[in-house]
């Protein structure tokens, strides 16, 4: 499959798709969460994807390319933070904080290879 946008990316979809299983979660948050924890984890998980559409057009700048790859990955990374807090509050349970966690690990290892390999992925 050729890839023409950055919804065709494999890392792309994962990252969405996790982003809307927080969301699904983070409606089930106690209400004194909601400036805090909530918007926190929802704009990290959201942004994962963003940074990564931001990177898949700025891919004629192979630098430019590279450092939304690392900002998506940063926001990742924030994310497994924000259901580590979640997990310990007790808001989400041990199943589905390890498979958003892992879904996070594999999402931050396609984004370092693809910043480690930008030549596959720029022109």
């Amino acid at each position: 499959m050729k890839i023409r946008t950055h919804n065709d990316l494999d890392v792309y979809k994962l990252a969405f798709e996790a982003a809307m299983e927080i969301f699904e979660i983070y409606k089930k948050f106690p209400v004194e969460e909601k400036y805090s924890l909530t918007d926190q984890i929802r704009r990290s998980s959201r942004s994962v994807s963003a940074n990564l559409a931001e990177a898949f057009r700025k891919r004629k700048y192979p630098k430019a390319f590279v450092s939304k790859l690392t900002d998506s990955e940063g926001e990742a990374a924030e994310t497994q933070v924000w259901l580590d807090f979640a997990m310990r509050c007790q808001y989400i349970d041990t199943p589905a904080y390890k498979i958003l966690f892992e879904n996070y690990d594999h999402v931050i290892g396609k984004l370092v290879n693809m910043s480690i390999h930008p030549d596959n992925w720029t022109f």
